[in-house]
């Protein structure tokens, strides 16, 4: 980056973290910290949690599974407003009424304790993982840009956030989503504006979306009723429907968020304001991805996104890369010419030439990769260095560190959100249940940091790892899914079912995880299906055993 790049994202970042502080000042109890203090409206809520879910991954790995594989995973979103009015008549309500701090709270006053804390740790093991990968997309950004490896900068990026959240809490988290969101809007539509803009003056974007979809990249609908087969419409629709159920409806990241509303009105507006704006959010996103793989026809884009091993494959294997690099230049060279003359209108006769240099091209890629891997003995994937690459080579110099600033800081407001939600479940499911309940506001307020401070240094772990997993937006998504139908499970039987037993709830949750385990190590059967399939488990586990086996007496308080 040049110096006004620098100065525009140190400008924003200073700025956005004293705006953070500001807001989050005068924290004195945990239900300020954790809650803002329940008296946050719609609109504020309503953007946090779209900033929360958003985070840097959608900058960077939609974009760059959207460049590798088109415009699918679209699909994933398409339950999403069926599960957000679904949510805003069934459990919101629940929750605002019980006047919790955690989804799981609600569980032991249904059942009891042990179901409550079963719960809790799916979410904690499931949320703690993606947090990490959460971390290491903006990492990832770091590391293109200031050209460190990714160690120092996961940690330096770790340890930023972790002041950060300590500090502001819940308000301070819900405020600076607000004035993120308003960035992030503005940072997509430059991206897709720069990417149109950058296209030959011969060639349209009408010519760039017919290229695309010559390489079913702007496919979206896949009818397959195959349960194995990747972002189908079914997959989007059911699976789709279920995971979003269970993140916005389960997952302590999000519920914390409509849990500061002020009324159960307002709580409900913020969902229903994300079911409207978050697919067409989503498709902007993805079709950006779109427009940056045409760019790249009249651009030369590197043979690997990742210049670092990039770097270290022309060191240490020149002899074997050369006849690779010949091949990948040629294939370049003969799929721009192809492109070229498909903008001409010669439509018939270059799609043939076009498709067969663009197979040429992924093939030569396919071979520098299996370079990679063989000198590094460890699976390469560079899905994730797509946009940061093409941000910093082709965007304007200012704009670049607008976008970089845009995703930088998302990156924190999201991470100090799930940093919040974490140390919250943590703090009120097992720290106050089970080791101190009594400590007074200061001695709770210190303890919530240091939970805060301590999931921060497990994400950095985590972070550490997550390059090895692929696309980060599926990453965490995958991650999400190995424990959401279980914990969606066991909230329809307390919501749906008055005659579900505790006991059924409780041996149905592990059913349904063994369920999941199973699918995850033995089962072709694509992720999204995860958390239908254990929902189901269950669903039919618990209501069986709660038909089978006597209703126990009910714990002391717990209500039936």
């Amino acid at each position: 980056m040049d110096r006004l790049d620098w100065t525009v994202l140190t400008v924003y970042l200073v700025a956005i973290v004293a705006f953070g502080v500001w807001a989050g000042r005068g924290n004195q109890r945990i239900d300020e910290f954790f809650l803002a203090g329940r008296r946050m409206r719609w609109w504020a809520v309503g953007l946090s949690v779209m900033a929360t879910q958003i985070s840097a991954i959608t900058f960077v790995g939609t974009t760059g599974q959207a460049y590798t594989d088109g415009m699918r995973f679209l699909v994933f979103y398409f339950g999403l407003p069926f599960a957000m009015v679904t949510l805003c008549v069934t459990v919101v309500p629940f929750f605002y009424r019980a006047r919790v701090f955690t989804a799981y709270e609600y569980l032991e006053k249904r059942f009891d304790l042990r179901t409550r804390t079963l719960t809790s740790l799916l979410f904690l093991f499931g949320r703690g993982l993606s947090v990490g990968v959460t971390l290491y997309a903006p990492s990832l950004v770091l590391s293109v840009i200031l050209g460190w490896s990714e160690t120092p900068t996961i940690l330096v990026m770790g340890g930023s956030t972790i002041v950060y959240v300590i500090y502001g809490g819940n308000r301070s988290v819900i405020w600076t989503d607000v004035v993120q969101m308003a960035i992030i809007w503005f940072g997509i539509f430059l991206c897709f504006g720069v990417a149109v803009a950058q296209l030959p003056s011969s060639f349209t974007l009408r010519d760039g979306l017919a290229l695309a979809q010559t390489t079913g990249r702007l496919r979206v609908m896949d009818f397959s009723p195959s349960l194995t087969a990747p972002y189908t419409l079914w997959s989007g629709l059911i699976g789709g429907f279920f995971i979003m159920l269970s993140y916005f409806g389960c997952d302590q990241s999000q519920v914390q968020r409509y849990l500061a509303g002020s009324s159960l009105t307002q709580s409900r507006l913020s969902l229903l304001f994300n079911a409207f704006l978050k697919v067409p959010m989503q498709f902007l996103i993805l079709l950006t991805g779109v427009l940056v793989f045409v760019f790249y026809h009249f651009h030369t884009p590197p043979l690997l996104w990742n210049s670092v091993e990039m770097r270290k494959l022309e060191t240490a294997a020149p002899p074997e890369l050369a006849p690779v690099r010949a091949r990948y230049d040629a294939a370049l060279a003969a799929r721009s010419e192809a492109a070229t003359a498909f903008g001409r209108g010669e439509r018939q006769t270059a799609t043939e030439r076009y498709l067969a240099a663009n197979q040429e091209v992924d093939a030569a890629r396919k071979q520098a990769i299996a370079l990679v891997e063989k000198m590094g003995g460890k699976r390469y994937n560079d899905t994730n260095y797509i946009f940061p690459s093409y941000v910093m080579a082709h965007l304007p110099r200012g704009l670049a560190g607008l976008v970089i600033a845009v995703i930088f800081a998302a990156a924190m407001s999201t991470l100090s959100g799930e940093f919040n939600s974490l140390a919250t479940a943590t703090m009120i499911d097992f720290y106050k249940r089970f080791v101190r309940s009594g400590g007074g506001d200061a001695h709770d307020l210190l303890v919530s940091r240091i939970l805060t401070a301590a999931w921060g240094v497990f994400a950095c772990l985590v972070a550490l790892q997550a390059g090895r997993f692929g696309s980060a937006i599926e990453t965490v998504n995958r991650f999400g899914s190995y424990v959401y139908g279980p914990i969606l499970g066991i909230f329809a039987l307390a919501v749906l079912t008055p005659g579900a037993t505790a006991r059924g709830a409780f041996w149905g949750g592990l059913a349904g995880e063994a369920v999941v385990g199973w699918l995850v190590w033995r089962s072709p059967v694509h992720f999204l299906w995860y958390t239908l399939i254990g929902a189901v488990a269950v669903f039919v586990v618990g209501l069986g055993i709660s038909a089978a086996v006597p209703r126990a007496a009910p714990p002391p308080g717990a209500s039936t």
